[in-house]
C-alpha cells in the first residue's frame, strides 16, 4: 500500500511540473525583449490555465501531508530554502498573473510582469534544488531529522535546479506555439529550438557534477534509473527540437512535457526503497514504508482518493477541450 500511495505522489508532482512548468516558462519569457507577441498575448494565451495547473501541488502536498507525515516534515525543515523559494515563487507568480491587467498605467503593468518573471524562475530553482536535494542524500543526525540546510549547498543541487529551469523555458516557449496566432508559431518555434542547446547543456552539466559526487553515487539505490534520467531528457529534448523545425508543435510539446514528467518518477525510483539518504550513516537513511502513515490511515485516505483522482483528470481534459487552440480561434498543427 505504501508503494501505491509513492507511485501516486510521483504521479501528481510530475503532472504538476508538467502542467505547471508551462506556466513558469511563459512567466519566464515575459523577461524577453523583443517583437510580438507582447505580455498581454503571452498572458492571455496562459490565462485559463494557471489557476487549474496548481491544482495539482495542492493535491500533491495532501497525499504528502496524509499519507508522508514523517517524510513532510522532513521537507519543510531540512528542504526549507528550497521549499519556501518554490512556493513564493508560485504565490508571486500567481499573483502576478491576475494584477498586471488591473493597473490603468504601463508602468505599473510592467512592474507586475517583473514579479512574474521572478516568481517563475523562484518556482523552478527550488523544486529543481528539492529534486537534487532528494537525489544527492541529506545529513540525517541520531534522531533521523535532518541536521541543517547546508546540503543544498552544492554544485550538483545548483546545477540541478539550473537543469529544471532550463527544461521549464523550453516547456513554455513550445506551449506558445500552439496557443499563439498561427503567424507568431515561426519566430516561437526558433525560440523554443535555440532554447533547447542551453537545456541539453545544462543537464549535462547537473549529470557530469553528479557522476563526481561521491553523495549521489552513494545515495543511488538503482544506477541504471539514474543513468536513464539524463538519457531520456536528452532523447526529449533533441526530439523537441526537431519537431520544432518541422512545425509540430504537438509533438514537441509532448516531448517537452515528458522531459518534465521524468524527473519526479525517476528520482524516486533510483532512490527506492529509501526516500531520504543519509551521507552521514547509510543505516539511518528513511524508508518510504517508515514514511509513510499507518495502514489503517492510508486505507481511509484510499476512499477519499478514489473521487478525486478522476474529478482532477476530468476538469484537466475539460480545459484543455475548451481552450483547444490558439487564441485568435485557430486550431494548432499537433502532428
Amino acid at each position: 500500500m505504501e508503494l501505491a500511495w509513492y507511485a501516486l505522489l510521483g504521479l501528481f508532482f510530475a503532472t504538476y511540473l508538467v502542467l505547471g512548468g508551462y506556466d513558469y516558462g511563459v512567466g519566464l519569457l515575459l523577461a524577453r525583449r523583443g517583437p510580438a507577441p507582447g505580455p498581454r498575448a503571452t498572458l492571455t494565451a496562459l490565462g485559463p490555465f494557471f489557476l487549474g495547473n496548481e491544482v495539482w501541488l495542492v493535491a500533491a502536498v495532501g497525499i504528502l501531508f496524509g499519507a508522508f507525515p514523517r517524510l513532510e516534515g522532513e521537507l519543510l525543515s531540512g528542504f526549507y530554502p528550497a521549499v519556501l523559494a518554490a512556493l513564493t515563487g508560485v504565490v508571486l507568480v500567481t499573483a502576478g498573473v491576475q494584477l498586471r491587467s488591473r493597473p490603468a498605467s504601463e508602468a505599473a503593468r510592467a512592474g507586475w510582469g517583473r514579479v512574474v518573471v521572478v516568481g517563475s524562475v523562484l518556482a523552478a530553482l527550488g523544486w529543481g534544488a528539492v529534486l537534487g536535494g532528494l537525489l544527492q542524500g541529506v545529513p540525517l543526525g541520531a534522531d533521523g531529522h535532518v541536521v541543517g540546510v547546508g546540503h543544498l549547498a552544492t554544485p550538483f543541487v545548483a546545477a540541478a535546479a539550473l537543469a529544471l529551469l532550463a527544461l521549464v523555458a523550453v516547456h513554455g516557449a513550445t506551449f506558445l506555439t500552439l496557443r499563439l496566432p498561427a503567424a507568431d508559431a515561426p519566430a516561437l518555434a526558433r525560440l523554443a529550438s535555440g532554447l533547447v542547446p542551453a537545456a541539453l547543456t545544462a543537464v549535462a552539466s547537473a549529470t557530469v557534477l553528479g557522476v563526481l559526487s561521491d553523495r549521489v553515487r552513494a545515495a543511488v539505490a538503482r544506477p541504471a534509473v539514474a543513468v536513464l534520467l539524463p538519457l531520456a531528457l536528452v532523447a526529449a529534448l533533441l526530439m523537441a527540437r526537431a519537431a520544432l523545425r518541422r512545425g509540430r508543435g504537438g509533438v514537441a510539446f509532448a516531448a517537452t512535457a515528458a522531459a518534465l514528467a521524468l524527473p519526479a518518477p525517476l528520482v524516486g525510483a533510483a532512490l527506492w526503497p529509501r526516500i531520504l539518504v543519509s551521507t552521514t550513516d547509510p543505516a539511518a537513511s528513511l524508508t518510504v514504508a517508515e514514511a509513510a502513515a499507518s495502514r489503517p490511515t492510508l486505507a481511509l485516505l484510499g476512499w477519499l482518493a478514489l473521487p478525486l483522482v478522476p474529478a482532477l483528470l476530468g476538469f484537466q481534459a475539460m480545459c484543455w477541450w475548451v481552450f483547444r487552440g490558439r487564441i485568435d480561434g485557430r486550431a494548432p498543427v499537433y502532428w
